[in-house]
């Protein structure tokens, strides 16, 4: 490879790097002394199978696998106030956060999902 498309080439991976954010989360005993003192934005973004088995009580449910899943829930959102997603363990939450992130809003993963907080709760 020639050595100006390596630096044109290794620019871009810069450039791209500054632009990831984090993802940033909290964990179930941090959500919960949330919900004790404020209204916030919780999401549960398991599936409707996955919510008959329990589900924390002033969530709004946003199927991840919707096809306009993020259309949908920006539709819902404040985006002045942070946003706190779960799902069954972490995984999805973590993926939904991304995308959330890329949406300009401020958002996190609960760590542990709905597992963890049925275990602690």
């Amino acid at each position: 490879m020639n050595p100006l498309a390596c630096i044109l080439f290794s620019s871009f991976l810069f450039i791209n790097c500054g632009k990831m954010q984090q993802v940033k989360s909290i964990s179930t005993s941090e959500l919960s002394i949330l919900l004790s003192k404020e209204k916030i934005q919780l999401i549960d973004v398991r599936t409707p199978k996955e919510i008959e088995g329990g589900f924390i009580e002033t969530a709004l449910f946003m199927n991840y696998f919707d096809v306009h899943f993020v259309e949908t829930l920006v539709s819902k959102l404040d985006k002045n106030k942070a946003i706190y997603i779960y799902c069954q363990s972490g995984r999805r939450s973590e993926k939904a956060v991304k995308k959330i992130l890329e949406k300009g809003y401020e958002a996190y993963t609960i760590l542990g999902g709905y597992k963890q907080w049925k275990q602690e709760n």
